[in-house]
């Protein structure tokens, strides 16, 4: 086998998943037709609105619903990268409420970004966990129940590939195009959302970049008793091709080397997520605050050790930083026109560097720096 290319872009005798894809779409425009469901199929769809729903109170939640179903059904890696990139999701969240970004936000701006946080975290959960619902329901039954995508407004692009990998399950396949969805699924319900564009993008965008750490994403796993950060950064994020790059470079890291893989598992089962980055990193994050009120700020860390004398940064948990959010429905359309997204299924280069551990240190310490910089608040719980 060769190393890191994916078994479907190197199987000449097999379609390409394009081909394959483009093959699955025609086939569906052929057959539209009302469809009928059988009472069992109502049952079906009720019960996965239903689940969807529960799981999708809060970040939490829904990073647990991910790792659920991955533990169960592993040949589906997306559900293992969106737990992930779910986590940090999370942790993105509660650094809004924690001890550095607190002396550098307003709290107009802690709760914008909170809010554009949260409604794609929410939008992505409420559009991927039914085709896994689905996908399960299928198993159970031995037959493919992909037709009821529709019901969920999931993208056609979707229902094609589903069927193409239940005939070919082939993860790596699934995984990029799940990338690909739900990147393209986000474009005009959040990216291109006139409020996100002037309250996040145009008045945080350097906030966003330099200091929210945004740009980081890690993937933490334990190495010789200790916890080492692999990931990628990521540097424009209004860009779509970006973004799906970024996803395809994710899954490299972390499904390419096995031994990585297992540790980060194994890393992700002992590790209930809680939104504070003190899952990660205890000894230098605290769910408490160690600091006196109005105190100002002085330097903890040097290359992410604390300093002599230095004390824990408070990183809060998802449940004492922010409420539950009741979203506005999901707004409608299909993504996918025509050929779409089918360009994306391209091969990623070999030489993926996985390392981010002495980035993520340097942006802790310009944290650091910033919040030295600015006069301390008081208002932290």
């Amino acid at each position: 086998m060769e190393e890191g290319i994916p078994i479907f872009l190197r199987k000449k005798q097999e379609k390409s998943p394009m081909d394959a894809i483009k093959e699955e779409l025609k086939k569906r425009k052929k057959v539209q037709k009302a469809v009928n469901l059988s009472e069992e199929e109502k049952k079906i769809l009720q019960q996965i609105k239903r689940e969807t729903q529960e799981w999708n109170k809060n970040n939490v939640t829904r990073t647990k619903a991910y790792l659920d179903f991955y533990r169960q059904y592993p040949e589906v890696h997306w559900a293992f990268l969106g737990h992930m990139v779910s986590r940090n999701g999370g942790w993105n969240m509660t650094d809004l409420k924690g001890e550095l970004l607190s002396r550098l936000l307003s709290d107009k701006e802690k709760q914008s970004f909170f809010s554009f946080l949260e409604r794609g975290n929410w939008l992505i959960f409420q559009d991927a966990y039914p085709q896994f619902l689905i996908y399960r329901e299928s198993l159970k039954r031995n037959r493919p129940l992909f037709f009821l995508f529709p019901f969920f407004n999931i993208s056609v692009f979707m229902e094609a590939t589903w069927n193409c990998f239940w005939r070919n399950p082939q993860s790596n396949f699934l995984t990029i195009a799940l990338i690909i969805n739900e990147q393209s699924y986000l474009e005009k319900r959040v990216i291109q959302n006139h409020s996100y564009k002037h309250d996040v993008f145009q008045k945080l965008e350097f906030k966003l970049q330099e200091l929210l750490s945004l740009n980081h994403i890690l993937f933490p796993y334990k190495k010789g008793g200790a916890t080492l950060l692999r990931g990628q950064t990521l540097y424009h994020f209004e860009s779509l091709h970006e973004r799906i790059l970024l996803g395809k470079r994710l899954y490299a890291v972390l499904f390419r080397n096995k031994d990585v893989l297992a540790l980060t598992e194994q890393w992700a089962n002992r590790h209930p997520h809680t939104g504070s980055r003190k899952d990660y990193w205890p000894n230098i994050f605290n769910v408490i605050h160690e600091g006196l009120p109005g105190e100002k700020y002085q330097f903890q860390l040097k290359s992410c050790k604390l300093r002599p004398g230095g004390r824990r940064i408070f990183s809060p948990t998802l449940e004492h930083a922010w409420e539950n959010v009741r979203h506005a429905e999901a707004e409608k359309g299909d993504w996918f026109d025509h050929d779409n997204g089918l360009n994306d299924f391209n091969e990623l280069e070999d030489n993926i560097n996985g390392e981010i551990q002495d980035a993520y240190c340097q942006t802790l310490e310009r944290l650091e720096l910033a919040a030295l910089a600015k006069k301390a608040v008081t208002n932290w719980h």
